[in-house]
This record gives C-alpha cells, structure tokens and sequence, in this order.
C-alpha cells in the first residue's frame, strides 16, 4: 500500500509539472517503442516450435511450446500438471510477470519495464497449477504463497530453456522462515546464475524474479536469536562450460533460542541445467546440525522445531555452464 501511494503521489507530481495528457502521450509512447523493439528482435529469431519441460523438486512438471511465426509469438503452458497439492500453484498475474521478465531479455536496448512487450503476445493458459480455479470460500482457494517465489522462478528456468538463452540461474529464492513467540525473521537467499553465450554467470547473487537485499549480520545478531557463523561463496558449485555458471553461497547459523524454522526452496534434487553442452551448476542443500552431533539432510520444503545451539547449513545451487565443456573438466 506504501509504495501504491507513493506512485500515486509521484505520477500526480509528473502531470502537474508536465500536464497530464503529455505524461499520457509518453507512457503511450514508450509502450510502442518497447513492441517496436521487440518486433526487431523477433524478427531474426527462426520461426518455429520451442518447447521445454522442467520439474518442480517434488516431480510436478512445467511444460511451454512457445510457437514463433509471422502471425504470431505464443506461449503455450499446455501439459503441466493440473494442480499442485502444495503450495505452489501460480496464477495468471504470475505467469505473465515471468513472460514480460524474459522478453525484457531478448530486447537488447535500454528500456523500462512495461506491458508493450506483451502486445504482440498470445498466452495459452489451460486449467492448470499456473492457473488453479479459486472458489469463494477461501478454505477451498488452492495456496499460492510458493508460486509467488518459487513457482515464478522455476518458470522463468523453463522459458530460457525453451529459447536456449542462457544456462539455470538458481532457479529458487531460497526462503528461511524462522521465529518463536518473541520474534519472526524472513529472508531469501542468493546464488549462482546461468552462463550465456557472452558471459560467464554471476557469483551469489539474486536473480530473475527476486531481487531483495540480505539482513547485515550485525542487525541480524543484534535483533534475533541466532549467530552467523558462516556466509561465503560456495566455491565450484557453478557448472562448467565455455562460460561457466556463478558459484552460489554457503550461510551457515547457529539458533540462541528455541525457533520454529521453515525452508521452501527448489533444485535440491535436480541441479539447474547447462545450456548447449555446459554443465548444470551443483544442487542445493540444507543440513540441520542436532545438538548431540547428527547431522539431518532437510527437504526442499519442510519445516522443523530447532533447539539452541543447533545449526542449519545453507548451500544454495550454482549456475548452469554455457557451451562444450569439455575442455573446462
């Protein structure tokens, strides 16, 4: 609501200085130019099919043929699973987010963000987990908070696949949810991204569809019960490649006080893949140190009642490589 009011406020501001029918002629404006440009790039794209599949950790598949044609530029969800017996079923305000996000990619120039990228887009969305039926009594509602952050990641994986356009990113936000009846903490977490054809990928940082800072560990441990104890690049873990994928990161804490921790996460079964013959980046995994030594592997999604002095090890997954890796192994 805070920043609804500050763009209200902002937009009223830019007409009283401009006048409002010139602020109007401008956003019309850019609209054009962004599917003007997008025209450009479409048209040295081959016409054809471009499908791809991805599956969620839990095996739930996504599916796209993305049709490319003189008429038309389609994306065709046809084939994933009917519904998501989690929480991470999408909607189709989701979808299209990922959709205007990954043709923001293949436009080269510097242009804002805006919807003129979709006008020459057609959207093929059957009854699906990316767009569940939602019934008036909310206790029948399908839950979506995991296709806000994961679900919207693990489409964009599927869209660059489809348009071999760069190695996996992360392909997750990496929640942590802990707290107790004193305090509640939330963060998501960074790692590797995919190679390109031009670039190696990013070490530990967000991408795609999230983009949050990190809580600094001063304020962290000065706030919460817990001790940082380790937050570094999880050197190697990116794939290798012609250009090799970003490494992702190692985050390791100690809890100072009985918490209730929960983890919603994705590619720890199944690393993000390499594009063109590189190599997929390494899975990530979550480790719960007990205080009598054990160690316990924690599933991509789960949630469990953490004593003080116990630790949870969080490696998050690296990027995929780019291109034959042979000569890199």
């Amino acid at each position: 609501a805070a920043a609804n009011r500050k763009g209200i406020q902002t937009l009223a501001r830019l007409a009283d200085a401009n006048g409002a029918q010139t602020v109007k002629n401008h956003m019309i404006a850019l609209k054009e130019h962004a599917a003007q440009l997008l025209a450009k790039r479409l048209k040295v794209l081959e016409y054809g099919n471009y499908k791809a599949e991805e599956s969620l950790d839990d095996g739930t598949l996504l599916k796209v043929c993305i049709h490319h044609s003189k008429q038309r530029f389609q994306f065709d969800f046809t084939g994933t699973k009917l519904s998501h017996e989690g929480n991470l079923n999408a909607t189709p305000a989701i979808v299209n987010s990922v959709i205007l996000y990954v043709l923001r990619l293949l436009v080269s120039d510097s242009i804002p963000m805006n919807e003129g990228l979709l006008q020459q887009v057609e959207v093929v969305l059957p009854r699906c987990l990316l767009n569940p039926p939602f019934s008036a009594d909310p206790e029948h509602c399908p839950p979506v908070v995991g296709g806000n952050v994961e679900t919207s990641q693990r489409l964009v994986d599927l869209l660059l696949k489809a348009l071999r356009l760069a190695g996996c990113s992360q392909g997750t936000m990496n929640n942590v949810i802990f707290g107790n009846e004193s305090v509640s903490y939330y963060e998501t977490v960074c790692g590797g991204v995919g190679a390109t054809n031009e670039h190696s990928g990013a070490h530990a940082i967000h991408s795609h569809m999230t983009n949050t800072a990190i809580t600094d560990p001063e304020i962290l441990e000065m706030r919460y019960p817990v001790r940082l104890h380790r937050f570094a690049i999880r050197k190697g873990s990116g794939g290798k490649g012609d250009y090799s994928g970003g490494d992702g990161i190692v985050r390791e804490f100690e809890f100072l006080a009985p918490v209730s921790l929960s983890l919603l996460t994705q590619h720890r079964v199944e690393g993000p893949y390499g594009m063109l013959g590189g190599h997929p980046g390494q899975t990530g995994r979550q480790q719960w140190i007990k205080k009598d030594g054990r160690t316990q592997e924690l599933d991509s999604i789960c949630g469990v009642e953490i004593s003080p002095g116990e630790r949870l090890i969080l490696e998050t997954p690296g990027g995929g490589g780019y291109g034959n890796a042979k000569e890199n192994t």
